[in-house]
């Protein structure tokens, strides 16, 4: 796999080893350590990846993460010495894909990438599948090829890892799955990832769906054991 990837990072030292370890496995890295140049570069080209630093000077990760998310499906891996949940709950708000604390491995980091840009290229490939097939569930569709969600006959926007989350639920009534099992099927890798990105998830699904979130009809919480979408 082979790919070009962004990285926002102040601290050289660190951007040249996540570079250098990229550029090993094939990858073109582009550097640069400022927030507001990194969102340029990041808006104007085509990136497969980007990875973002949270303390920057200009523009913070979280903001680069927000505006690069409402232009750009592209993964957004966070690489922050930020290690509190709070941070980690509000980076996956605002679009993030994953959540690394300082210090990591950089083989953790390029497998962690990988992972995202398999998933995303797995996406990608149904996107473009000439077939249509919806998923229909008491007044929720779901359009599987155009990536299209529409509750009530109205169309109800969704990022691309929302989407693939309420697709796999969808395609799988009333059966339970843990957060470990989900994070590993949709995220595409095991549950030595940060699962709080799925209660974040599911949370935003609801917040889009439900009438009631608090009284969820459509993914419902087991307790102790996962989540189930009832129909």
């Amino acid at each position: 796999m082979a790919g070009s990837i962004l990285i926002i990072e102040d601290e050289t030292t660190i951007a040249q080893l996540e570079r250098d370890y990229f550029e090993l496995n094939g990858f073109h890295v582009d550097l640069c350590h400022h927030g507001d140049e990194g969102l340029q570069l990041a808006l104007e080209t085509d990136y497969h990846l980007i990875i973002v630093d949270l303390q920057l000077p200009g523009l913070n990760g979280f903001e680069l993460c927000s505006r690069i998310r409402q232009a750009k499906e592209v993964p957004i891996l966070i690489v922050s010495a930020k290690n509190e949940e709070i941070d980690k709950i509000r980076a996956f708000n605002l679009g993030a894909d994953d959540y690394i604390t300082k210090p990591f491995s950089p083989s953790e980091l390029v497998a962690r990438a990988k992972a995202h840009l398999a998933r995303y290229e797995r996406l990608m490939s149904r996107h473009e599948a000439p077939h249509k097939t919806e998923i229909h569930i008491r007044g929720l569709v779901i359009d599987q090829a155009a990536r299209r969600v529409y509750i009530r006959n109205k169309e109800v926007i969704f990022t691309s890892r929302e989407f693939s989350l309420l697709e796999f639920l969808a395609s799988h009534p009333n059966r339970v799955f843990s957060k470990s099992e989900l994070f590993e099927r949709i995220w595409g890798m095991d549950s030595n990832g940060d699962i709080a990105t799925v209660t974040v998830h599911v949370r935003r699904l609801r917040e889009k769906m439900e009438v009631d979130p608090s009284n969820p009809q459509y993914i419902e919480t087991v307790w102790g054991a996962g989540y189930r979408f009832t129909v």
